[in-house]
């Protein structure tokens, strides 16, 4: 029962990732060859590799991630508040000083994760791009060998599915029905990587990935049945 979990052992995450390289161009002839044959299948016929390519970041093999934003909550008798911050910059950085966060503060059995979609996407993408940099992964998300009732992470999406696994509902749809404030600011996720290469504006993507990240603890306050974040609880340090 997730009434029963203490907010203050999770940890809620979200991330924002880009094409390894601004252009199909800038990749070597053998990426290039793997792009079009990854790809294909998506692609279809009528869309070239290099047109695709603005899609790369959401794969971990193809892209890298440029913003990881964490938030967590602190209670303290009738106080609550919760507390947003983001790891940005170069990339192996940003997953250093995430690793340390996981290490240091959430690396005892009682400490969850919690994303959206993030059992399907951000936890696996982070995991792989740790391996890419060569560095090792936390406990908490080195999931080899675990049974499900074992992984440590809790995924908005998946407690919405009921168990109906074919079932997607995409985080703005289910802020909206349930009444949750729209995360959403003046970008959304097809135009984070013009963002990044064109306008070098990550200032705009870690307000994007924060409002991300809140709306999932929203959520699942929702899904608890209890009084949502008010802007005066929300700090971002």
């Amino acid at each position: 029962m997730i009434e029963k979990i203490n907010l203050n052992n999770i940890l809620f995450l979200d991330i924002e990732t880009v094409p390894e390289e601004e252009n199909f161009n800038s990749l070597d002839a053998e990426m290039q060859s793997l792009w079009d044959l990854k790809t294909q299948y998506q692609r279809k016929d009528e869309v070239s590799p290099e047109e695709f390519y603005e899609r790369a970041g959401i794969w971990a093999e193809f892209g890298k991630i440029i913003c990881i934003s964490v938030g967590f909550f602190t209670i303290k008798g009738d106080v609550r508040n919760f507390r947003v911050t983001s790891f940005f910059g170069e990339e192996k950085k940003i997953l250093k000083d995430f690793s340390n966060l996981v290490n240091n503060h959430y690396n005892q059995p009682q400490h969850l994760l919690c994303g959206h979609n993030s059992k399907e996407f951000d936890i696996p993408f982070i995991a792989r791009r740790m391996i890419i940099n060569q560095m090792p992964i936390p406990d908490k998300l080195n999931l080899f060998g675990k049974k499900p009732w074992e992984i440590p992470h809790l995924d908005t999406l998946e407690l919405w599915k009921f168990g109906d696994y074919k079932h997607y509902t995409s985080l703005k749809l289910l802020t909206k029905i349930l009444g949750v404030p729209s995360p959403k600011g003046d970008i959304d996720g097809s135009q984070v990587a013009h963002v990044y290469y064109v306008e070098k504006d990550i200032d705009r993507i870690i307000t994007y990935c924060e409002k991300d990240t809140i709306a999932v603890a929203q959520i699942f306050l929702r899904l608890r049945r209890e009084d949502l974040l008010i802007d005066d609880e929300i700090i971002h340090v």
